[in-house]
């Protein structure tokens, strides 16, 4: 067994996650917080004016990396929801329930956002755009793994019932990133790029990336929480699981 083998395997013994878990999460939290603080200081008042939008684009530097987390929750959620349904790993049936709320809260807050923006813009609330569309799709992908997790009982049923959901919902992914390019939509084209320069100044760039990193952390965070308080609650019957419910701390 090779050593990543070998750290896989500890990181997704229950007591050993939660113990990595609880020790993580305030930091990420902490990160989350001061470089989101950073970003919004950095897009709210540094950032000039856009030339066409006024100072009505500034919502770009919650909408964006808002809808950039939605798509790459549900990745992740699919991901782990693949491992948990090949390899039955408990960790990765909890990782993908856990994530499914965050990248709800995500998506949710990326079409209200984008709502409140597109009124200035569009003269409407909403319009059956293909981006807007397929976003919605996701949003229902998302309550949809949420609702069937929470309506069996046995919770390792649930969680590979929900997982195959996930799976299934995939596809909607690359259909919300490529829908501005395969159809005539309203809503504008990608202007950051990984690969070639973007299509925005720099002073509005750097605020919008550490949003984004912002949200990714602050992602990670949520899951981390989540995840160990379901695994307590699913390893109820065992020793260390007993501990920590009883308030006497980590088990050595």
């Amino acid at each position: 067994m090779n050593t990543l083998t070998l750290w896989f395997h500890k990181f997704g013994s229950p007591p050993v996650f939660h113990r990595i878990a609880v020790r993580l999460a305030p930091w990420l939290f902490g990160i989350a917080v001061v470089s989101g603080l950073a970003a919004l200081y950095g897009g709210l008042v540094a950032a000039p004016a856009d030339y066409q939008q006024s100072d009505a684009y500034r919502i770009i530097f919650i909408h964006v990396p808002c809808a950039w987390m939605s798509l790459f929750a549900y990745f992740f959620m699919a991901a782990n929801a693949f491992i948990a349904l090949v390899w039955r790993i408990k960790i990765s049936e909890i990782l993908a329930m856990a994530s499914a709320p965050v990248g709800a809260i995500f998506t949710a807050i990326t079409l209200a956002t984008g709502s409140i923006w597109g009124k200035p813009m569009w003269g409407t609330w909403w319009t059956w755009d293909a981006r807007l569309t397929s976003e919605l799709v996701l949003l229902f992908l998302y309550l949809g793994v949420i609702g069937l997790y929470n309506a069996i009982e046995d919770r390792r049923q649930a969680a590979r019932a929900a997982a195959f959901l996930a799976l299934v919902g995939i596809v909607n992914v690359p259909i919300v990133h490529f829908s501005v390019n395969w159809w005539n939509t309203l809503h504008q084209g990608s202007t950051v790029r990984l690969l070639g320069p973007s299509r925005i100044d720099e002073s509005m760039l750097w605020p919008l990336l550490l949003m984004a990193l912002a949200t990714h952390v602050w992602f990670f965070a949520s899951v981390l929480v989540r995840a160990r308080v379901s695994l307590v609650e699913l390893e109820g019957g065992k020793e260390w699981a007993r501990q920590i419910a009883l308030g006497k701390g980590e088990p050595a």
